[in-house]
C-alpha cells in the first residue's frame, strides 16, 4: 500500500508533528506500508498541489487539518479524489474534535476522520484500510459506511503516553527548523470551555530520563529552541522544577512554555528567579483580568492569584512573559479589555498578545453557544462575531487594539514609550487607534520607520511631551538620523560637554557623536557610534544639562 502524508501548513517555516509522532509507532512493524511526504502552503494554487499529490499514485492520501489549513486543504482534497477517485481519504487534527458526521456527509471525498490522539488507532487502522467493515473496532474513527449509516466511535486517548515512540525516531520528523517541538505532557488538567484541551484528561507525562534523552538528541542536533506543546507547564509543581532543573543541563537552549500564573507556588517562583538569562520564554495564559469571565470560561485559579502572579513573572529580569487575553469571551466588554490592556502594561508584560474567540470543534463554548448568546463564523477560524457584551463593531475595535498593540507595544524599539504612554495616558489607546483608522494604516503591514514617523507626528501634535521620547527610541533602535523624529539632532562638529551622566556603553575618543538638543530642552541626550563596526545602532549614551 502507498500511503502519501500531504503536510499543508500556513508557511514553510512550521510544520506538523503529526506525520513523524504516527510514522514513529509503525516504521518498523509495517512494512508493506510504502510512505511517502509532500509539503506544501496554503498560498500556494490547489490544483498545483493536487497534480503533484496524483504523480504519487497513492492509494490512501492522509493529513491533519486545523484551523489555518482547513479552507485550502479541503479544496486540494476535492481535487485529488476527481483525479484519483479509487484513493482512501483519511483526515484528522483538531477540526475534528466535535461532531462529524455533517462535515463527512457534505465532504463526501473524505472517506474518515480520526478524532483525539491518532497514535494507537492509527496504527490499527493501517492493517485494515482496505477492509472497511473491520473499521468499527477502532477508537475515535468517524465515516458513513457503504450502506450509508454514520459511525463514531468516540474520542481515541493514548493512556500510556510514555510508551509511544518519540517523533525524533521518525525518518520524517524535520532537523532543518530552527525549533522542535516537544510535549512532556499530554491532556490538561483545566477545564477552560474555550478550548479543545479543556476535557482532555487524565493528564500523562513522560518520566524525566525520557525527556532529558530526547534533549540529548535535540540538542545534538544543533537545535536551540524547544517548543513545549504543554498546555499547563506547572499544572504539577514538583514535576514543573524538575523539568527546569533538567533544562540547566543544555545551555544555549531556549525553552518555550506556557505556565499558570495562578499556580505559582513560592519554590517554583524561587525556581524561577535562580533560572539563567533567557532560558526561558514564557507564555502567561490569562485571558482576562475580570473574575466573572473567567468564572463563564470556567478557568480554575482565583484571579487574585493570577494577578499577583502574573506581576511577578513579568518583573522576573532574566526571562520575559507575554501576557493575552481574548476579545469576545462571554461576559467581556470592550472597556474591560481596554483596561486589561492598561494593566498589562503597568506590569510590563513583554508583549501583549489580544486575538479573538474562536468556537472551536469540540469545545464546552461550541456546545453552549447558544446558551451563551454567541454569534460567530460557521467556517474556520469560527471567530466571535457578536456576543450580548459585545457588538460586531467593537469587536472590530479589539481587532484594531490588537493590531496596534502588535505594531507599537509588541515591538522593542517602540515599548517603552508606548507603555508609558498607555499608562500615563488615559485615552491615548482611543484616540492613537482613531489616528491610525483616519492614516488608513491600521491594517496594513508598516516597517519600523514607517511606524516611527506616525508615533512621532502623533506625539507632536497630541502630547508634545513625549515627542523627545519616541525621538530617543527612533535613535536608539538604529534608525536613519536623516527622518523627522531625529529632527533636532545635531550630527556635525560634536563634541562633548565638560561633564556627563553616562547611561549606557564606555566613551572612547573614536566614537562618532551626536547629540539631540530639542529647542528649550533642559537636559542634552548624547550618543556615540562606533565607526569600526557595522551597527547602526549607538553603543554610547549620556545626559547633560
Amino acid at each position: 500500500m502507498k500511503l502519501l502524508w500531504l503536510d499543508l501548513n500556513s508557511s514553510y517555516a512550521h510544520s506538523s508533528l503529526a506525520l513523524p509522532a504516527l510514522h514513529a509507532q509503525v516504521a518498523t512493524s509495517a512494512d508493506d506500508v510504502e510512505w511517502f511526504r509532500h509539503s506544501a502552503t496554503i498560498n500556494e494554487n490547489p490544483g498545483m498541489i493536487a497534480a503533484e499529490v496524483y504523480r504519487y499514485a497513492p492509494d490512501v492520501v492522509a493529513a491533519t487539518c486545523w484551523l489555518f489549513n482547513h479552507e485550502v486543504l479541503l479544496h486540494v482534497l476535492a481535487r485529488v479524489h476527481a483525479l484519483l477517485p479509487e484513493a482512501t481519504i483519511l483526515l484528522g487534527g483538531p477540526e475534528f474534535l466535535g461532531d462529524n458526521s455533517e462535515f463527512l456527509r457534505t465532504s463526501s471525498f473524505v472517506t474518515a476522520v480520526f478524532r483525539g490522539e491518532g497514535e494507537e488507532s492509527f496504527s490499527q487502522w493501517l492493517r485494515v484500510w482496505d477492509q472497511p467493515e473491520s473499521w468499527s473496532d477502532i477508537s475515535g474513527l468517524c465515516y458513513y459506511d457503504a450502506q450509508g449509516n454514520y459511525h463514531d466511535q468516540g474520542i481515541a486517548r493514548v493512556l500510556d503516553f510514555d510508551q509511544l515512540c518519540s517523533p525524533e525516531e521518525s525518518s520524517f520528523f524535520n532537523w532543518e527548523k530552527p525549533f522542535v517541538q516537544l510535549e512532556t505532557t499530554r491532556g490538561c488538567f483545566n477545564t477552560c470551555s474555550f478550548c479543545v484541551s479543556g476535557g482532555e484528561k487524565p493528564v500523562r507525562r513522560l518520566p524525566l530520563s525520557q525527556v532529558r534523552e530526547r534533549l540529548q538528541r535535540i540538542h545534538q542536533a544543533g537545535i536551540r529552541d524547544v517548543r513545549l506543546l504543554d498546555r499547563t507547564f506547572n499544572y504539577n509543581i514538583h514535576y514543573a522544577r524538575q523539568l527546569l532543573q533538567l533544562f540547566q543541563e543544555f545551555p544555549g537552549m531556549r525553552f518555550h512554555l506556557e505556565i499558570h500564573p495562578a499556580l505559582l507556588t513560592d519554590e517554583l517562583k524561587q525556581e524561577l528567579l535562580l533560572l539563567p538569562q533567557g532560558l526561558l520564554h514564557l507564555e502567561a495564559g490569562i485571558q482576562s483580568l475580570r473574575a466573572d469571565v473567567l468564572a463563564e470560561g470556567h478557568r480554575k485559579g482565583r484571579l487574585e492569584d493570577a494577578l499577583s502572579g502574573l506581576k511577578f513573572l513579568c518583573s522576573l529580569p532574566n526571562m520575559e512573559t507575554h501576557a493575552d487575553l481574548i476579545a469576545g469571551l462571554p461576559l467581556y466588554r470592550l472597556q474591560d479589555i481596554f483596561s486589561d490592556v492598561v494593566t498589562l502594561a503597568s506590569y510590563h508584560a513583554g508583549e501583549i498578545q489580544l486575538e479573538s474567540l474562536k468556537v472551536l470543534p469540540g469545545t464546552d463554548m461550541r456546545r453552549r453557544a447558544s446558551e451563551l448568546g454567541l454569534v460567530y463564523s460557521p467556517y474556520p477560524p469560527y471567530e466571535v462575531l457578536m456576543t450580548p457584551h459585545i457588538t460586531p463593531q467593537e469587536l472590530q475595535t479589539a481587532r484594531y487594539l490588537s493590531r496596534l498593540l502588535d505594531a507599537f507595544y509588541n515591538a522593542k524599539t517602540w515599548q517603552t514609550v508606548t507603555r508609558q504612554l498607555i499608562i500615563e495616558q488615559p485615552d491615548f489607546l482611543l484616540r492613537f487607534l482613531e489616528h491610525l483608522q483616519a492614516l488608513h494604516v491600521i491594517d496594513q503591514p508598516m516597517a519600523l520607520d514607517r511606524r516611527g514617523v506616525i508615533l512621532y507626528e502623533f506625539c507632536k501634535n497630541h502630547y508634545p511631551e513625549y515627542a523627545p521620547l519616541v525621538a530617543q527610541a527612533w535613535i536608539e533602535g538604529g534608525l536613519s538620523l536623516k527622518k523627522q523624529p531625529a529632527e533636532h539632532v545635531r550630527t556635525k562638529h560634536v563634541s562633548p560637554p565638560e561633564k556627563w551622566n553616562i547611561v549606557f556603553g564606555e566613551y572612547q575618543e573614536q566614537l562618532r557623536l551626536c547629540v539631540y538638543a530639542p529647542p528649550g530642552a533642559k537636559e542634552y541626550v548624547w550618543y556615540g557610534y562606533d565607526s569600526q563596526v557595522q551597527n547602526p545602532r549607538p553603543v554610547f549614551k549620556a545626559i547633560s544639562e
